[in-house]
């Protein structure tokens, strides 16, 4: 007899949909991963914007990951919750009134290392302002450096400029504690080609970096990568690191990237609820169950391969496939999100799925904006 293939649920019956199940044997074995390529915990800041679950924090605190890279002051607060934390870096620069929400977090937690990305001088010189009213304890500061996405950060050759005077003027109310480099767009299939280009994407960085060592006197951390570089990047002994998707991974990046041998553990359960045609389905699946930011397919369907998607809005999803006259109303389909962090943020709660059960349920915490600051 065939094995049951590992995404089906024994209780599948018992659970609402449309659902998302987390399979805890998956995100161990991709944590585990994450540690083997970093050769050691220490070096990892993994960036909690994609399962925003504090459950999950703590499973790679178990495992000796103890800094944490957030894109929310929600984030932030949820990870600071979890005990065995030391360190969180905002990595969304803070503005407005976001200065003032961040610093009063940090301010109640004393015990933990916290910083944040910057760019902008007025962007130091209101941290700088905000922390030396409220932190014991001066927090850290990263320089923001642009190396080709073009999103945020300043191009490294402009650094030492405007920006530099400002972080240095802030002292002592603010550490220069590194420099963050995100290569986001980075995510090339050809492995070899993305290598290269992140090689030269990081020149200029390893350059910067022992410029301005010399210039301020003490040693400076290069934060670099996302998930699509993340073993590039490790190779780089005095490189900390901070993939995210590695925990949960998708159908996108497995797609894109098979060599990173991660594995998707995020499945999403959907049901038939109409048969609009022969050979078509309807799911219950629509913009509101799974990421619709980006063109079709949206999901990868595991027991249904054959299916292409025709029509998509808030609450359905239309199939075509030529098995689709083999379901029925009421029917089950799985399927893997193909991206995986904007999916998360569309449930309230998630399951946990253990020896073929979905088990428990959590809650996506961290999905407000706002958890109590």
């Amino acid at each position: 007899m065939d094995p049951m293939p590992w995404y089906l649920l024994e209780n599948a019956a018992e659970i609402p949909s449309p659902a998302l199940l987390l399979h805890r044997d998956r995100i161990e074995a991709n944590i585990r991963q994450m540690v083997a390529i970093a050769g050691n915990p220490l070096r990892l800041w993994p960036h909690v914007k994609t399962h925003k679950l504090p459950e999950l924090v703590a499973w790679q605190v178990g495992m000796g990951i103890v800094q944490f890279k957030c894109a929310t002051i929600a984030e932030a607060e949820m990870v600071a919750g979890v005990g065995g934390v030391r360190r969180i870096l905002l990595a969304v620069q803070p503005v407005g009134p976001q200065i003032e929400r961040w610093v009063h977090l940090a301010s109640r937690f004393p015990e933990i290392e916290w910083s944040a990305i910057v760019d902008d001088p007025g962007v130091v010189e209101s941290l700088c302002n905000a922390a030396s009213q409220s932190l014991q304890t001066p927090p850290g500061i990263w320089i923001d450096l642009d190396v080709g996405q073009h999103r945020t950060g300043i191009a490294p050759e402009r650094v030492r400029g405007e920006l530099l005077r400002s972080v240095r003027a802030a002292g002592p109310s603010l550490r220069l504690e590194g420099l963050h480099a995100y290569d986001g767009h980075l995510g090339i299939s050809d492995c070899a080609e993305r290598a290269r280009l992140c090689n030269e994407a990081f020149a200029p960085v390893a350059a910067l970096r022992t410029a301005l060592e010399d210039e301020v006197g003490h040693r400076l951390t290069v934060l670099a990568g996302g998930s699509p570089t993340f073993a590039i990047h490790a190779a780089r002994a005095d490189v900390s690191l901070s993939p995210g998707t590695t925990v949960l991974w998708d159908a996108g990046y497995a797609h894109k990237m098979p060599d990173l041998l991660f594995q998707p553990a995020a499945v999403l359960l959907s049901r038939v609820i109409s048969r609009p045609a022969p050979r078509q389905l309807c799911l219950d699946l629509g913009h509101k169950a799974v990421a619709s930011e980006m063109p079709q397919p949206r999901t990868l369907f595991l027991n249904l391969p054959d299916a292409t998607a025709i029509s998509h809005s808030e609450e359905h999803l239309v199939v075509e496939s030529p098995a689709a006259d083999s379901f029925r109303v009421g029917d089950m389909i799985y399927s893997l999100p193909w991206h995986v962090c904007p999916t998360m943020a569309l449930h309230q709660e998630v399951w946990l799925v253990e020896n073929g059960r979905a088990s428990v349920r959590w809650t996506v915490q961290a999905r407000s904006r706002r958890i109590s600051i």
